[in-house]
């Protein structure tokens, strides 16, 4: 049995060690210590060859700095977003510490409520790396069908872009603007990060698979997912403080809205459904927003 280190013991960071346990020697770390199975330090999973950081988009960056040091480990990364601050993808966040021929990124539909209850999806494993790729795969369930792909960019994208929408999707339903609005808003959304993709050279058919379609589909239509959660929050009135405060995890959606922001701006790009979060996120009026997108 392979060894696997999970850096991450939250919802998402444990499903993953429960799955990737049907074949494999799992361990798990955290900021925090846990009352958990086979919780070691954090010096014990680097020293470990495979290693699933599940570290969230905003954190990651301070945390590879102050805590990771390479040895050679292979990556993979199974978090989702754009880092608020600086517009980053994960990939250059990345960079500054493993060669790319060691790290590959999980994408596709993926609730950790029903990866703990060991029921069905399919997921992707993107590396520039196949043979890396292929080695991942190879570690997940029977429950869990992986493919691979190259385009690390694509998946980062749909997999960062697709918590946007879905805080937009979570307006709509939050307002009762009904299902047609929802098709409505989800399908442009997906033509919107397709479209944002293709201008950073992503391949367009990663966004109608499961790392695009797939996951936007999901996120975008369940209270299970946080950011919709987000969405419903926002279209009560509630702040950004009072949503998070009730959730008590994080929504990457979030700093992924303020990340796409600052990327529109500084590359002079459309962006109309995630500029909407953006604003209404800094406070604009949601039933106005969401009408006045709707209807242009």
């Amino acid at each position: 049995m392979n060894k696997i280190g999970v850096i991450g013991a939250g919802k998402w960071g444990s499903a993953l060690a429960f799955a990737l346990s049907e074949k494999n020697e799992v361990y798990i770390t955290s900021r925090t210590p846990r009352d958990i199975k086979n919780f070691v330090s954090l010096e014990e999973i680097l020293e470990l060859k495979y290693i699933v950081i599940a570290i969230p988009a905003q954190e990651i960056s301070l945390w590879l700095k102050e805590h990771f040091v390479n040895k050679g480990q292979k990556i993979l990364v199974a978090a989702k977003g754009i880092e608020a601050s600086s517009g980053l993808f994960l990939n250059n966040i990345y960079k500054d510490y493993v060669k790319d021929k060691d790290i590959a990124y999980l994408s596709g539909p993926s609730f950790a409520t029903e990866v703990k209850k060991s029921l069905p999806t399919a997921l992707v494993i993107n590396s520039k790396n196949e043979e890396l790729s292929d080695k991942f795969a190879s570690f997940f369930p029977s429950f869990i069908k992986t493919y691979t792909s190259t385009d690390v960019i694509g998946a980062e994208i749909a997999g960062a872009y697709k918590n946007v929408i879905a805080i937009a999707a979570g307006v709509c339903e939050g307002l009762e603007l009904g299902k047609n609005a929802a098709a409505a808003l989800i399908s442009r959304g997906l033509v919107e990060m397709q479209r944002f993709g293709c201008a950073y050279g992503a391949k367009e058919e990663s966004f109608v698979g499961l790392s695009g379609a797939g996951d936007l589909f999901l996120t975008a239509s369940s209270t299970m997912s946080r950011n919709f959660r987000v969405g419903l929050g926002l279209a009560k009135g509630k702040t950004q403080t009072e949503i998070l405060q009730e959730l008590g995890e994080v929504a990457e959606g979030i700093g992924t809205a303020y990340a796409l922001q600052k990327i529109a701006k500084d590359r002079d790009l459309y962006l109309p459904i995630a500029r909407e979060v953006y604003e209404i996120l800094e406070g604009k009026d949601p039933l106005s927003s969401l009408k006045s997108f709707l209807s242009n």
